[in-house]
Order: structure tokens, then sequence, then C-alpha cells
């Protein structure tokens, strides 16, 4: 891992993704020590939580835009 990591929350949802499939890879390898293995694995919840928030942003804001095109739709009716 790169010695200075960006924070999860400050990187594109992609990145975080990709970066948490590389650490799962890494880890199911089983080749690290117990402290590089924690080490990563706390990293990887760090994603992990981070992408969870991203998709529900994400989804909060397509229910917002849904119930304003309904309500648009239901006023030109």
């Amino acid at each position: 891992m790169p010695d200075a990591l960006v924070s999860p929350d400050q990187m594109r949802f992609s990145d975080a993704l990709s970066e948490l499939e590389t650490i799962v890879s890494t880890l199911e390898g089983g080749q690290l020590e117990l402290e590089e293995s924690i080490a990563r694995y706390e990293r990887g919840v760090a994603l992990l939580r981070a992408c969870q928030t991203r998709l529900l942003e994400a989804e909060q804001r397509v229910t917002m835009l849904m119930g304003e095109l309904e309500q648009d739709d239901a006023e030109d009716a």
C-alpha cells in the first residue's frame, strides 16, 4: 500500500471500489503478515463505509428526483 493513503471520503466511488476489490483479493491470498493483514482490513472497512455512504446518497438523490418528476406529472394532469 502507498505510504500516503487518500482518505476514502475524498476518493471517487470507482477508485474506492477498485481499491477495496484489490484489498479483498490480497487478503484472500493469505500471503500477508498479520499486522499488514489487519492494516489492509481496516483500510477495507473504511473504503466499504465510504462506498456505502456514496450509494445511499445516490439512492436518496434518485428518490428525490423521482418525486419531483411525479409531482411535475401530477401538476400537468
